[in-house]
């Protein structure tokens, strides 16, 4: 583990100084929700404030590999916004396609990266673009496109492990027992599920942490209680980020490989556990903050045990959340 790089499908790849990200201890929420000892990883320290460019990074690396001239994505979001800066970083050209109620936030950034932006009318219709592009040869594809869905593109995905092999070598001797990741269609929590097998496998832990999916509406609960996982799953939250109504098998292979869960939270909670992690100096977008949530829930619960070390994979800071305010700012004289 001298190099995290050499454990990755491209030891040497573009970047923008992605990765090492901080993990940094939270004694005061692990004693508020009642575990031995609470992480918060935070990938918002990233380049472009998301686990995002993880994935990025080795998106178009590929593309480069194999003569690629544009990268594209479906996304609202951060997948794009980092997508549009790598693409930007190497000269490829990029495309993202989106709605039309895309966040003005994240809209200029990724105009501001050079990218060009498409809409379709519904989040559906953005795969069946985006699949039609692909097949003609036109542009490489950063993220899903097929139905029913299977994650992101491998290369990508690849990068996740890379949290796994850092969150080891943070703790050193003191290895975590729970991770916690919110959790759409699992390319990140596939990625550390898989990252802690390959240092299983290679002898340097004993023991795979618990690794459990924090999610707005039940969708991967659903399926680990025996629905069928290629089915739709309809339901809506303000957690966009972490919405959408369809489960992939590397979600359930995930939690399968490491022993964990599924854990349903609302908005009104993670919105209060937004407040409550900003209050201890770390702003995160309100589908991040969702995995503090989740393991207060898991708590209750008896999931998570009172010893155990919990880390909480917080995927993105919050500055980009489009807000309005009523109230205006008060004036001084």
């Amino acid at each position: 583990m001298e190099r995290v790089a050499d454990w990755q499908v491209y030891p040497d790849h573009p970047t923008l100084g992605e990765g090492n990200t901080p993990l940094v201890s939270l004694e005061g929420l692990a004693k508020e929700t009642g575990v031995r000892a609470l992480y918060l990883k935070n990938e918002g320290a990233n380049p472009t404030g998301s686990h995002k460019d993880r994935m990025s990074r080795f998106v178009v690396q590929r593309a480069l590999e194999i003569g690629a001239s544009t990268v594209a994505a479906a996304s609202s979001g951060n997948a794009g916004v980092s997508l549009a800066a790598y693409a930007a970083h190497v000269g490829l050209a990029c495309v993202i396609v989106t709605t039309p109620d895309m966040n003005p936030n994240w809209r200029r950034a990724i105009e501001m990266h050079g990218a060009t932006l498409l809409a379709t009318e519904t989040p559906e219709r953005r795969w069946l673009v985006l699949a039609d592009r692909v097949r003609d040869g036109n542009w490489y594809p950063a993220t899903n496109f097929a139905v029913p869905p299977v994650g992101s593109n491998p290369y990508g995905v690849d990068g996740y492990r890379s949290l796994a092999f850092e969150i080891f070598l943070q703790l050193g001797t003191h290895p975590c027992t729970d991770i916690l990741v919110p959790t759409s269609r699992a390319d990140l929590l596939w990625g550390i599920a898989r990252g802690y097998c390959d240092l299983q496998t290679a002898g340097l832990v004993e023991e795979r942490p618990r690794i459990h999916a924090v999610e707005p509406f039940g969708r991967i609960s659903r399926v680990l209680a025996g629905e069928d996982y290629r089915g739709s799953f309809a339901g809506g939250s303000a957690l966009t980020s972490i919405g959408g109504s369809t489960v992939t098998y590397q979600a359930v292979d995930a939690i399968a490989s490491c022993k964990g869960s599924a854990v349903v939270i609302g908005a009104a909670a993670a919105r209060d556990d937004q407040r409550r992690l900003a209050h201890c100096g770390f702003y995160l977008e309100l589908s991040s903050a969702a995995s503090l949530t989740g393991l207060r829930k898991l708590v209750s619960q008896g999931v998570v045990a009172s010893d155990a070390v919990v880390v909480l994979v917080g995927t993105s800071r919050g500055f980009s959340e489009f807000q309005t305010f009523s109230n205006p700012i008060a004036l001084i004289d």
